[in-house]
């Protein structure tokens, strides 16, 4: 079982990708956008972060990009859950340091596949 921070301005799709993975098992918190996933990430260790590219306040790459400077962050799995497909933009999260990339609409299986595969 992980402590997992769901990322997304969207209540549905935070609803869905927690039900998802609280029903394989796992510990789920959500944050509605960059900026307060930042403050949560600062007063508990997760051990996966997913988060959407396009949100307000703070977009998901630049989320990703401070995450990285914490401490206790450097190596925990950042996956991209977004509907941007744009190649310049998986680019621009990698070298951010995002771990991986998924595209909504989501499938519920291959979420926790994924998910399996990133937390080893």
């Amino acid at each position: 079982m992980a402590n997992i921070l769901a990322v997304d301005d969207s209540a549905s799709m935070r609803s869905m990708v927690a039900f998802t993975l609280r029903g394989a098992g796992h510990d789920v918190d959500e944050a509605d956008n960059g900026r307060n996933a930042l403050d949560q990430a600062g007063g508990k260790k997760y051990d996966l972060v997913l988060a959407d590219v396009n949100m307000p306040v703070m977009d998901g790459i630049s989320m990703v990009r401070e995450m990285r400077t914490m401490a206790g962050y450097s190596g925990v799995p950042i996956l991209m859950l977004t509907t941007e497909s744009d190649v310049n933009k998986k680019m621009e999260g990698k070298a951010a340091g995002a771990t991986g990339w998924l595209v909504k609409p989501f499938d519920p299986d291959q979420l926790l596949a994924t998910v399996a595969r990133v937390l080893g």
